[in-house]
């Protein structure tokens, strides 16, 4: 009988797992270079992480291989400790942990909660105070559509800003196409407002019945004292919230109000998918695609998905309906039933469905978990091969020796003189490299001149390059972006820009680096030594990934330009602001959005602005308007 091998791990950090303690808590594996690589809890944060290196497997030999040093945090309890976990995740996004794709540009709807009258909108911001969140949503599209359904039906406020109404005084369009009540002018009172303010939340947490049975008593109530106008619009709104429900009815209104969570897996890839059924209505069906670098079992995925899209805004039901293997194998349900319930302020249940209606829709979303699972691994496929078949018509086209792997395209961003920046993005494979992204501030400009600008800092690049050769790959110094040689290097512009680069760039010509220019209007490439430029067909995959890479340059620059503008802006008009200081910049900005709406601001609205004194808010007012 052949030995079982030795474990390698055994010993690894021995001291560092004997002092950990035997309490419910969360731990964080930090590589060498000290990034959180993997971040779990447990109700034993000892014995949990001593399973680590007992015997890994498969992706965790990887994963166990990687850890140079464990932190823990001890919490109360395992609830807590799912809740710390997520805060956690979101943090450091962990390679080795269950993540939501780009879950931060995942869309929400918000109510403005901290606003006397609320308004109601589709934001894809990070959480903030004072605002209510509902979401997150799958598809941006559906999200969308329910706020424009939201404002038709309800007729809350659309205008900007912390209060209602405009400089002069009168209602706006809005008001005369029935999609605002103009609390503006005080044709709805606060309290009215506020109450189909609450009708919103009601319908967006799926309480539909409730939203319905109040406009009924309000449309009734109405034509009983014989306001038969007022009537009629409470009525146009019950037919659109039950067109929006009958959609989505179910045959079987026994399942109540209920969340069914499906998961389907795929190697490092993974599908969740949440069917909300509320009042016997399928209210949402929610698609979310997971990264799953760990390749862990579906019980461990299904848990880590749950905590994050609860926890990031996802309004919980009484019940939530997930596979037999979970309630079965995960050693976690308990305590996230608790945190749950904390979250929803009443008891939840979390159990999988044997039989009956519940157990059709679950099968239901298991099966679409996996459909959008094939169909994304089609997606990537197709998209490998128009890839790779655009790389080689690029090579065939500008006669190359191989495909370009790595190419670099520059871009000059600016409005005039003043805060004139450039962009360098990096494709590798066809695919964007934004680790390798970088961002230029043009400094020896003198007055508005691109070819110059464009000089100066494809100039900076070579040198860039030539540093990092000197330079150490294990020094603190090293740049692995500058440090790479590109195959193909694409100047956003014509044959002046193309010149400005060919006498920046003559080393890495030298080493065979090929230097090329896009012109946007007619697509036209222009290649050094060519008097005419190539044109390629509208259709070439080559020119699609020219396309891509230009306009990517082009969004890159402009982000940085905007944002050099807004803090050359911000700090002009409040350096001499009394009384305000670094915080309170940051506070009138959030509150107010742009500097111009605090210069705009009444005195009223300086005063109340939450966290400023209202004396410094008075004194805002008098230095601005005595500036004026």
């Amino acid at each position: 009988m052949a030995a079982k091998p030795a474990n390698p791990f055994r010993g690894k950090l021995i001291d560092e797992r004997r002092e950990l303690p035997d309490l419910p808590g969360v731990y964080m594996f930090h590589d060498a270079d000290d990034r959180v690589i993997y971040v779990g809890k447990a109700t034993s944060v000892k014995k949990r992480v001593s399973s680590h290196f007992s015997a890994p497997e498969g992706k965790a030999v990887e994963m166990i291989a990687t850890v140079e040093r464990i932190e823990c945090v001890v919490t109360r309890d395992p609830a807590e400790a799912l809740f710390t976990e997520q805060q956690f995740i979101r943090q450091y996004r962990p390679r080795f942990n269950v993540l939501m794709r780009d879950d931060k540009t995942y869309p929400f709807i918000a109510i403005s909660t901290d606003e006397q009258y609320p308004r109601v909108f589709f934001t894809r911001e990070k959480h903030q105070r004072g605002r209510k969140y509902f979401g997150p949503y799958s598809d941006a599209r559906r999200a969308r559509e329910l706020v424009e359904l939201l404002g038709k039906v309800f007729q809350y406020r659309t205008c900007e800003g912390s209060k209602p109404g405009r400089a002069s005084g009168n209602p706006c369009l809005d008001y005369f196409i029935k999609r605002c009540q103009a609390p503006c002018v005080d044709y709805i009172s606060r309290e009215d407002y506020a109450a189909n303010i609450d009708r919103i939340a009601a319908f967006l947490t799926g309480r539909f019945n409730d939203v319905l049975g109040e406009l009924d008593e309000r449309m009734r109530d109405a034509a009983a004292r014989r306001e038969y106008e007022e009537a009629a619009l409470y009525r146009n709104r019950i037919a659109a919230v039950r067109r929006s429900i009958d959609r989505n009815r179910l045959d079987s209104a026994a399942l109540g109000m209920v969340d069914l969570v499906a998961v389907a897996l795929d190697g490092v890839d993974a599908n969740a998918q949440v069917f909300q059924v509320r009042d016997g209505v399928l209210a949402d069906r929610q698609s979310f695609h997971l990264t799953n670098e760990g390749e862990r079992d579906a019980s461990e995925v299904t848990e880590e998905f749950l905590v994050q899209y609860y926890t990031s805004g996802g309004a919980v039901p009484p019940e939530v309906i997930v596979a037999r293997e979970f309630v079965g194998a995960s050693k976690v349900v308990d305590a996230l039933a608790q945190m749950l319930g904390e979250r929803r302020g009443a008891k939840v249940t979390l159990r999988s469905a044997e039989r009956g209606e519940k157990r059709r829709m679950f099968e239901l979303a298991r099966r679409n978990a996996m459909l959008a699972l094939q169909r994304e691994r089609s997606r990537r496929e197709r998209g490998k091969r128009s890839r790779r078949e655009g790389l080689e018509n690029l090579r065939s086209a500008l006669g190359l020796e191989a495909p370009p792997v790595r190419i670099e395209c520059f871009d000059i961003s600016n409005l005039g003189p003043t805060n004139v920046v450039a962009s360098m993005v990096v494709f590798r494979d066809g695919n964007p490299r934004k680790s390798d992204y970088r961002r230029f501030k043009v400094r020896e400009l003198d007055g508005q001149d691109d070819f110059a600008a464009m000089g100066e800092v494809l100039g900076r690049r070579m040198s860039a390059y030539l540093h990092q050769k000197e330079v150490s790959p294990h020094d603190d110094a090293h740049d692995d972006s500058f440090a790479s040689l590109p195959g193909l290097i694409v100047i956003d512009g014509g044959k002046g820009q193309l010149s400005s680069a060919l006498r920046e760039l003559k080393q890495f010509r030298d080493e065979g680096v090929t230097v090329i220019s896009l012109a946007k209007r007619e697509e036209e490439i222009f290649l050094p030594g060519r008097k005419h430029p190539l044109v390629l067909d509208r259709d070439d995959p080559a020119l699609k990934i020219l396309q891509r890479i230009r306009d990517e340059a082009h969004r890159f620059a402009i982000t940085f330009h905007r944002e050099r503008r807004d803090k050359a802006l911000t700090e002009s008009v409040f350096d001499d602001l009394p009384g305000v200081g670094a915080a309170r910049k940051g506070l009138l900005m959030r509150h107010f959005g742009s500097p111009e709406a605090v210069l705009a601001a009444s005195r009223d609205e300086l005063e109340s602005v939450p966290g400023l004194p209202a004396k410094v808010g008075r004194q805002i007012f008098h230095h601005v308007n005595r500036s004026r």
